[in-house]
């Protein structure tokens, strides 16, 4: 019997997404989704928010139309569905990390990045969530095994 492991994320695009040429022919689209939880707390009465970071890639066989390119841009709004894993290495001062990543295998954009001439507001709140986005992206990293 088969079995079905997929998720749909909707969160706004961290960073520009990156084209990278695997082999076999194989392309790698990548961009950072920051998945926002917000409570109240009881205690404070403030509102808190918890922002999770989800490393996307979306596959794509050499010579494909990489249109979607066009809008995959920092503060875009999207909603993705696809193959959610855990990917756990070992840094080099010994510390395991682990990252969340999506293959994606659809893509809706809710809402495209703010136009900078525009102006207007941030669509992610870069102060709490900074530190966590900067660490996730250098650790971001594709293997073959990976697909």
């Amino acid at each position: 019997m088969a079995t079905v492991f997929e998720t749909r994320l909707i969160g706004n695009i961290g960073k520009d997404a990156v084209v990278k040429n695997m082999e076999r022919g194989v392309i790698a689209i990548n961009f950072p989704v920051a998945h926002n939880k917000n409570w109240k707390d009881k205690r404070s009465n403030e509102t808190k928010t918890k922002t999770t970071w989800i490393n996307c890639t979306i596959w794509k066989k050499e010579g494909v139309n990489l249109r979607i390119l066009d809008f995959l841009k920092k503060g875009a709004l999207v909603e993705l569905e696809g193959t959610p894993f855990a990917k756990a290495y070992a840094q080099e001062d010994g510390f395991i990390r682990t990252e969340i990543r999506l293959n994606v295998s659809k893509t809706n954009i809710l809402r495209p990045a703010k136009i900078e001439d525009e102006g207007g507001e941030d669509l992610i709140d870069r102060e709490d969530c900074e530190d966590s986005f900067e660490a996730s992206m250098d650790d971001f990293t594709l293997d073959e095994d990976d697909f």
